[in-house]
């Protein structure tokens, strides 16, 4: 199996991908038309990004069958046309939460200290203990989750060593599918992000991009902050609306500490420009949310399982595009003897009658002797067709309909 990995990448993962009997390509630099060009040329099965975008004309450019993002989130790799092509989509979840937690706490520590104007002061030769002395303190003091996955629970792990009460919105808490008096953290559940806002004293958002976090976090939602409350985005830029943060900041002393940014460079290096960073109480970071090298040793771990269970079993683990709910309406499941043609037979009298496989397991018995097929359809065959299945072939002992 060749793999293409087209971002930077641990040895350590290089290393495991060899060891698994990959033919690994490791261009770190491709982008743009170079990876599509990239694609076509070595004819890699698998491609490996990190912040890499992956485009439409690259997965229909070459043979891939699996696209592993190196990272928490997948929003820089073209998921739909990756479905449409059957390409899978994978990614390292929970791999970087520790390394993003400890960023995001660490913003909160500097905002509530001002470590960074503590520094630069004392580098231009400023003893200034009077006005550095002023600090609020986090004991005791709300913080506020919006989101609670795996960087959010580790968030919640620290503020409560810290003594902090904590409330969280996520809508794994709206739709039931976790309950908040299970979690080992106690916590208080909100029933919008505004509410989360207008009760904490430190927001921290920790929200997946998607269509439906895009712009949440808005001016409804932060003009709820109280004056002087502190807001830290370790996520991504697009889940908050900037223009109205920045008239927070200005307006209403709310300290923000900010790790991405709408247009940051496509490189490691490169010039930057965002009016945000120029006021005196925003502290940012250089989206390095993720890189720690335990968190970086994780995800080549997790990418190299990854690609390791794709070429020796053929399943993808933490796959994020295969289809929740199919359009299968009926099961029919036949037993049947283990031998040649009998599915071949199956399937093309269903064929005939123009109903689509959506999904199928054949069940092997002890002895391989006899089998289940579960084969889940778009539509009902009629009596006939079942009649037709069954009679035209002696090896099927017995077949019956269920609706799904």
């Amino acid at each position: 199996m060749k793999v293409l990995v087209a971002d930077k990448f641990e040895p350590s993962g290089i290393d495991g991908l060899k060891a698994a009997g990959c033919d690994v390509v490791y261009q770190p630099d491709l982008k743009d038309d170079a990876l599509t060009q990239a694609v076509r040329d070595t004819k890699a099965d698998v491609l490996v990004v990190r912040s890499t975008v992956v485009t439409a004309a690259m997965l229909e450019a070459g043979a891939l069958s699996l696209v592993v993002r190196a990272g928490a989130g997948y929003n820089t790799v073209d998921v739909a046309t990756a479905s449409k092509r059957g390409i899978y989509v994978s990614n390292c979840p929970g791999k970087n939460a520790i390394a993003v937690a400890e960023l995001a706490f660490g913003l909160v520590l500097a905002l509530d200290r001002r470590v960074p104007d503590n520094v630069v002061d004392l580098r231009a030769g400023t003893w200034n203990k009077k006005e550095y002395s002023k600090a609020r303190g986090l004991h005791g003091r709300t913080l506020g989750l919006l989101g609670y996955g795996n960087i959010g629970q580790e968030m919640a792990k620290r503020a409560h060593a810290f003594g902090m009460p904590i409330v969280v919105w996520s809508r794994r808490f709206a739709t039931g599918k976790d309950l908040i008096a299970n979690e080992p953290i106690p916590m208080q559940l909100a029933g919008s992000p505004a509410e989360v806002a207008e009760r904490c004293d430190v927001l921290s958002v920790h929200l997946a991009l998607n269509a439906d976090t895009r712009g949440l976090v808005n001016a409804s939602v932060l003009d709820k902050l109280k004056p002087g409350s502190y807001f830290i985005n370790t996520a991504r830029a697009e889940v908050v609306d900037y223009l109205a943060l920045e008239k927070v900041v200005r307006e209403r002393q709310i300290r923000a500490g900010l790790d991405v940014f709408a247009a940051e460079p496509s490189g490691a290096t490169g010039t930057f420009s965002d009016p945000i960073v120029a006021l005196p109480n925003v502290y940012g970071t250089h989206h390095i949310g993720a890189s720690t090298d335990q968190a970086q040793d994780a995800i080549a771990t997790e990418t190299v399982r990854i690609i390791a269970s794709y070429k020796d079993t053929g399943r993808v683990p933490n796959v994020v595009n295969l289809a929740k709910k199919t359009p299968a309406t009926h099961m029919l499941i036949v037993r049947h003897h283990d031998r040649p043609g009998v599915l071949a037979h199956v399937f093309e009298h269903l064929r005939n009658g123009n109903i689509n496989v959506q999904e199928t397991e054949n069940v092997i018995f002890e002895g391989a002797q006899a089998a289940v097929a579960r084969i889940n359809l778009d539509g009902t065959p009629s009596d006939a067709l079942l009649k037709a299945i069954q009679s035209g072939s002696a090896d099927i002992l017995d077949l019956h309909l269920v609706t799904i």
